[in-house]
């Protein structure tokens, strides 16, 4: 009796942990009150954490989210995608749609919580909140959580340094000697991170702070050194005198698309030809399927930065100036959200990248794309330091003031194989480029507001008129407006340059139609006749902000239908 009583009162406990009691929650502004899926926001989660919090989702909401699969990644992991709408209203494939995903760099982890925070965000808060009611009844979310599921998990469960690996676990000879992960990084001491590898030398260009030993000082021109730099933890296995410069999968996989990609010898990271990573053609084949994306957005860190493209200054004629005009509307309003961040040009105020996943959606599909770099120094202390990416005297600062330590690996001895007595420590690998815990969820609630802006501003068609005119003779002259309410065109330029997708279809059905006409300018009265197909007149754009006009010759005046449809502006209908 009493074991059974014990296992009654553990399942009772099991309950109340899974849910908290709603009676016991005073609900804050803008966060869902009681969720049915509890996620702590002060965490990473590995690949297996994803796949749990995706299938929860999904189960637990199933008229807003479904879970599938683009594919699998080189060492066979789901690279799961949930898509977010309103399905009780209408086929999401009709619906304008908005792309994420994040975590394409192994150690560029945030973005995947940025992109999960977001999804549930939207469902947790659909049935409170009217604004995500219309957004997900207008729209639909793809959402990728990591794009590199595989040096992700790496990136966790091996020892590693904030900034490897980079990439993937695909075998690269990075320095081109022939040989292939001869020079890898090692955790010498044992203790899970890849840090630091410091040694004394009177002749070194480095001191320890004395206001903080863990921290090194860059001595003056005129004084003595103490210590020098030998690098991140390793072995120079091939004897070249560089330690840990050929690990496992140094290629880039942000320089793998087809948008002026350049080879490996032009541009350090590039693999063998575009879209060679198995990763990459995944996503590439799920946006081919999904032509109705208008928009995009991809999470890297760090630096705190709105990025768009282009990516390199060959590239600039690719931008047209109205195009650029929304880009920039959108930009500023991230800066708002997100303070501290900054809306950039990549060739202009970075570096030159050919072969991005930014300049494919745009320059490839012609959906409006943003890069964010997250995080930066300015999170720290709300002031801006020794630089906007991740500044070392604000990081050590932070750690010692807010984490308390717990961030940063004291100095301690080791007898190097190679280099004799050195010391090792630094950074662990989840900081300096990742949000420490308690400020992952707001910068993940911004970043979701940016996105939820960006998608919002997708187009959104209305029939505003339909006015008709007795011809006699049993025709009537039928006039539609259609309105687009957002500030994003069914096309963006690229897209109207390249012809990527098809023309908008405004259709009258239930009536003979006679002639239909383009009306260019309804005061003036000048117009423009389709004679192929009349009933389905082609636009070739709705513009942001404003409107197309349509006019018809039909038989009768009674009991028709105009519809709309768009592939990236979605579908509408209205009846006379």
């Amino acid at each position: 009796m009493r074991t059974l009583t014990n296992i009654l009162f553990f399942l009772l406990c099991s309950t109340t942990i899974l849910a908290q009691d709603a009676g016991g929650v005073f609900r804050a502004a803008g966060s869902p009150e009681n969720p049915k899926v509890p996620i702590s926001w002060n965490r990473y989660y590995n690949h297996a954490g994803i796949t749990d919090i995706c299938k929860k989702l999904s189960a637990s909401y199933p008229d807003l989210v479904k879970l599938s699969s683009i594919g699998k990644s080189f060492q066979g992991r789901e690279m799961w995608v949930l898509t977010v709408t309103d399905f009780t209203k209408g086929k999401p494939e009709e619906k304008p749609g908005f792309y994420i995903d994040g975590n394409i760099h192994s150690n560029e982890i945030q973005g995947t919580e940025m992109a999960l925070y977001t999804a549930w965000y939207l469902v947790e808060t659909f049935k409170d909140v009217s604004f995500v009611k219309e957004l997900l009844n207008d729209k639909v979310f793809y959402i990728v959580p990591t794009i590199n599921p595989d040096a992700r998990d790496h990136y966790m469960k091996e020892p590693n340094s904030p900034n490897s690996p980079r990439s993937g676990v695909i075998p690269v000879d990075n320095d081109r000697d022939g040989l292939v992960n001869e020079d890898g990084f090692k955790d010498l001491d044992g203790d899970g991170n890849i840090t630091q590898m410091i040694r004394k030398n009177s002749n070194g260009r480095f001191k320890k702070d004395p206001n903080d030993l863990r921290k090194l000082m860059q001595v003056k021109v005129d004084e003595v050194g103490e210590y020098e730099i030998l690098g991140s933890e390793g072995i120079d296995n091939d004897g070249d005198g560089r330690v840990s410069e050929d690990g496992t999968g140094y290629y880039d996989p942000n320089r793998d698309w087809a948008w002026k990609w350049q080879p490996n010898y032009i541009q350090n990271g590039a693999y063998k030809y575009p879209f060679s990573l198995p990763e990459n053609r995944n996503v590439r084949d799920f946006v081919m399927a999904h032509p109705n994306i208008a928009g995009a957005q991809s999470f890297h860190n760090s630096g705190g930065m709105l990025l768009r493209g282009p990516g390199a200054e060959e590239d600039i004629g690719t931008y047209n100036a109205d195009d650029v005009r929304i880009y920039d509307a959108i930009g500023k309003k991230g800066e708002q959200l997100l303070p501290g961040y900054r809306y950039l040009v990549v060739y202009k105020d970075l570096y030159t990248a050919w072969g991005g996943e930014l300049d494919w959606f745009y320059g490839g599909r012609g959906a409006y794309t943003f890069s964010n770099e997250l995080f930066n120094s300015y999170q720290y202390f709300h002031v801006k330091g020794d630089g906007q990416g991740f500044g070392q005297n604000e990081a050590y600062d932070f750690d010692k003031s807010l984490l308390f330590g717990d961030a940063v690996v004291n100095w301690k001895e080791f007898n190097h194989p190679q280099f004799g007595k050195i010391e090792i420590g630094g950074p662990k690998k989840n900081f300096t480029r990742a949000d420490p815990g308690f400020l992952l969820e707001s910068d993940a609630h911004r970043n979701m507001a940016f996105c939820i802006y960006h998608a919002y501003s997708m187009p959104k068609l209305e029939i505003d008129e339909i006015a008709e005119r007795d011809l006699g003779g049993g025709l009537t002259e039928v006039t539609v407006v259609v309105a687009n309410k957002r500030m994003i065109p069914t096309h963006s330029s690229q897209d109207l340059k390249y012809r990527i997708e098809r023309a908008d279809y405004i259709t009258l059905e239930g009536a003979k139609v006679v002639a239909g006409l383009i009306v260019e300018n309804r005061d003036l009265n000048l117009i423009r006749e389709q004679k192929n197909n009349p009933a389905q007149m082609e636009v070739e754009n709705i513009p942001g902000m404003g409107a197309v006009t349509i006019r018809w010759i039909i038989n009768g005046g009674k009991g028709y239908s105009i519809k709309v449809n768009s592939k990236k502006g979605g579908v509408t209908s209205k009846s006379k």
